[in-house]
């Protein structure tokens, strides 16, 4: 091919006409995982190249649009700077100031020494000290994160999801029985609330919101709480720059209001036996005088915790005008039951922010918003199976060993991590540095780790390079080489995950659930093979060759192709054949459940894309999965939940409370309610709040290495091209003396970083907020000043403390630091 193909890439297209014209290709289906969207997509292939990349028609989910995270692929895809052939390790130091030295090797040999590392561990009875570090996953994860890890003998398979954004779960969970996802109706709501979440940018389905916006904007009011003027909120008709950590004291005042107001929604809600409004400022209302529906402890939430909490209070903690605050409120439960109160990321991941996750959901239920038209939603139904069961391939040197408590210390008294309402139920993946440093429970001898770069992207990330550097045998699948790989002693080239795998994932929006086809559709250049499904099954044939042949056997025994009933002889059959079993349900009309109908596995093979069926609005009301059956403004749950967690420990909820750094005790410890944000960094030396955002270029901190992603860095308000930049309020760049442009290094209590300063009045005074991305040491020559050596800006992650909200074992990254800002 001539000319540019990069270019190319952003060229319009009919269906009907080819990407590049006097060329043939085909478009072919595909699946971008740039963010947790995970939108399906078509990719223009000419030769085996790609060269464009699309919205897949055929989805009713993002509906044929596509954001700029999936054309980014096509630089990652053919990126010069990837892992292009197996590596080990020759300098057997390990630290951020030691070169690896690492050398090229072949696959068998890499396969071999893997294995005989993990037949060490089994030799001497400690297969539980084997770790499993997922990152970036299909739904084929369980293959390597699950089974393989579970016949190995180990309890160490450690997702990065409370890395992600699993605090945003505890709200709907302890309200309304979801520890799930939302959906947002959008497309017929009235009114859009939301906390610390950017769906044009960076919330679940971007592709979707940014085509369904325009409309929404045209029949709904948008109002954004939110210390900077993201995307979206320079889209909304009211922005509420509210003081970090300081949500929870808005969304209790708004549900104030609401009350006084008589605005709640009767219908879901229930009303007072006499139809007299009782709730007034101050005022204790009598529980037996209201009459509830669907909903269960409105009066006794009234009575802990709102009824002294007006728009005047939180005006005080928050930092924004009490008539903003009231104005808001009033509009947004006017509107109702088509409105949503849209929790993101914000609100759900400070220290204390289990509460304030729950205040800002609660606010669904009380205008009748849940599972209702134009509201929150929870996934629809899909009917995708799993993988055959284990149980039978596991010895007892793997019974034994899995029943170890894991690395992360999920479950101990400071970390309840209360996933659907189980001590321990949920990860702490931030923790288990900390687990490998002090050895406790136990030290890790081998770990595996695949698309994930946790010294980058978790909070105090250079406690993992400390960690990395204290495990003997470490193995990281990965495309390019990140901080992560510096510190292993084989790193194996793996697929990318949008042209050259076997996989699926499931989303939802727009009132349904896909589930999209990840397939091979390019040339592989290279021997790359696929983390989840590929590497186990060589894995597997390894250790079989050393006289542990459990893992082959389940692999060979068990995953037979649904066609054919064949068993899998290499590792590329047994990669199609595990995701034709997991989504059978789907392509074989026999197995039909639901859903599109489709006729055999080549024509899914050909969508690329099944979709369930439409929402069915309403459906949960009185069925919720909480332990009243109702929405829940008392947490009979989460009562239920902390009670369980302190019989385990011995102890008390106040003091489960105490230890975990809530201020709560007693009965407030089982509403949503408003507490003071825990901070850290003294106001006096650190007089600024840092704010970290992400980028709707971002593709989880992996295009820094793209040279699209520099050149197009100005799309983000605020931003600039090829420069990473902290925007400050112009009043506090004139206090601290500061210039447009100026280089500066930006300090916490944790650490620092150099970077560009950016005055902007699009951040809150006091603050200063920077986006995630930039600061990369490694991952390659564009993302990297010096590969290895100097960073291309600053990494926020070095400047943000290792803090957690306990409850749900989230990683706090907003509103948990101050910093200082000099002259560099």
């Amino acid at each position: 091919m001539g000319g540019m193909p990069a270019l190319r890439a952003f060229v319009r297209t009919d269906q009907a006409r080819a990407a590049v014209p006097g060329e043939a290709g085909q478009w072919l289906p595909a699946n971008c995982q740039g963010c947790t969207s995970w939108c399906s997509k078509q990719v223009y292939v000419v030769d085996g190249r790609a060269v464009k990349v699309r919205g897949n028609p055929h989805s009713m989910v993002n509906m044929g649009a596509s954001c700029p995270r999936s054309h980014f692929g096509l630089q990652q895809v053919y990126d010069p700077d990837r892992i292009k052939v197996p590596m080990k390790r020759t300098n057997p130091q390990k630290g951020r100031d030691q070169d690896p030295g690492f050398v090229p090797i072949s696959w068998d040999e890499a396969l071999e020494t893997i294995a005989g590392k993990i037949m060490e561990l089994r030799k001497n009875n400690e297969t539980h000290k084997y770790l499993l570090l997922r990152g970036r996953y299909t739904y084929m994860r369980d293959v390597l994160y699950d089974s393989m890890t579970k016949i190995i003998g180990s309890p160490n398979n450690i997702s990065h999801s409370t890395l992600c954004a699993e605090g945003e779960k505890f709200g709907p969970y302890y309200t309304e029985g979801l520890w799930a996802y939302r959906q947002y109706d959008v497309e017929n709501t009235r009114y859009i609330l939301l906390w610390g979440a950017d769906p044009l940018a960076a919330n679940r389905q971007v592709s979707y919101y940014s085509k369904a916006w325009g409309k929404a904007l045209d029949r709904a009011k948008v109002a954004i709480v939110e210390p900077r003027l993201s995307a979206t909120a320079a889209k909304a008709d009211e922005w509420i720059p509210v003081k970090p950590g300081t949500d929870g004291a808005i969304a209790v005042a708004m549900a104030h209001a609401i009350l006084t107001e008589g605005l709640w929604f009767r219908d879901f809600v229930g009303d007072f036996s006499d139809g007299t409004n009782r709730f007034a400022a101050g005022q204790t209302v009598d529980e037996s005088m209201f009459l509830e529906k669907y909903t269960h402890g409105l009066v006794k939430w009234w009575n802990i915790e709102l009824k002294d909490k007006t728009p005047e209070w939180a005006a005080e903690k928050a930092g924004v005008p009490a008539e903003q605050i009231r104005s808001v409120a009033i509009d947004f439960a006017r509107a109702a039951p088509r409105v949503m109160s849209w929790v993101g990321g914000g609100p759900c991941m400070q220290v204390r922010s289990a509460y304030a996750a729950m205040a800002c959901h609660a606010l669904n239920g009380l205008v009748g918003a849940v599972d209702n038209v134009g509201g929150t939603l929870k996934a629809n139904k899909v009917y995708s199976k799993g993988f055959p069961d284990y149980s039978e391939y596991l010895d007892e040197i793997a019974k034994s060993g899995k029943d170890h408590e894991k690395i992360d210390q999920r479950g101990r008294l400071e970390f309840p991590c209360l996933k659907k309402g189980k001590s321990g139920g949920g990860v702490n993946t931030n923790r288990a540095a900390d687990g490998i440093l002090d050895e406790d429970p136990n030290e890790i001898k081998v770990a595996i780790a695949y698309m994930n770069n946790f010294n980058f992207s978790a909070p105090e990330g250079q406690r993992w390079d400390r960690a990395l550097a204290k495990i003997p045998f470490l193995t990281h699948i990965t495309t390019n080489a990140s901080e992560f790989s510096w510190f292993a002693d084989i790193v194996l080239p793996d697929t990318h995950h949008q042209f050259e795998k076997w996989g699926y994932t499931k989303s939802h929006g727009h009132g349904y659930r896909h589930v999209v086809l990840q397939q091979p559709i390019v040339d592989l250049p290279f021997d790359y093979k696929i983390d989840e499904t590929e590497i186990p099954y060589l894995i597997g044939i390894k250790l079989a060759d050393k006289g542990f042949d459990l893992l082959h056997r389940y692999h060979v025994e068990k995953f037979l192709d649904p066609e054919t009933g064949k068993p899998p002889e290499n590792e590329k059959e047994f990669a199609e054949y595990a995701v034709k079993i997991a989504t059978e349900k789907l392509w074989n009309p026999a197995k039909w459940e639901g859903g599109d109908k489709i006729d055999g596995w080549e024509e899914f093979k050909r969508i690329g894309v099944s979709n369930s069926d439409p929402y069915p609005y309403r459906e949960r009301w009185g069925k919720m999965k909480t332990k009243t059956g109702l929405f829940e403004f008392y947490s009979e749950t989460l009562k239920q939940a902390l009670e369980k967690h302190a019989e385990k420990h011995g102890t008390s909820v106040n003091q489960v409370l105490e230890v975990c750094n809530y201020e709560a005790r007693g009965e407030p410890a089982f509403v949503p309610h408003y507490e003071e944000p825990y901070v850290h960094g003294d106001p006096s030396e650190y007089p600024l709040l840092f704010v970290d955002h992400k980028s709707r270029l971002n593709r989880e901190g992996r295009t820094a290495n793209c040279s699209w992603y520099h050149e197009l860095k100005d799309l983000d308000p605020g931003e600039q091209k090829y420069a990473d930049v902290a925007k400050i309020n112009p009043q506090d760049a004139k206090r601290l003396g500061l210039q447009d442009g100026d280089p500066i290094k930006i300090i916490s209590p944790t650490g620092e970083i150099g970077c560009t300063a950016k005055l902007w009045e699009g951040v809150r005074p006091g603050t200063v907020a920077k986006c995630y991305g930039q600061g990369h040491w490694a991952y390659g020559h564009l993302a990297a000043k010096v590969f290895g050596r100097k960073p291309r800006g600053g990494n926020n992650n070095y400047i943000i403390p290792a803090d957690y909200d306990r409850l749900s074992g989230a990683s706090a990254y907003y509103g948990t630091t101050r910093v200082k800002i000099v002259k560099d």
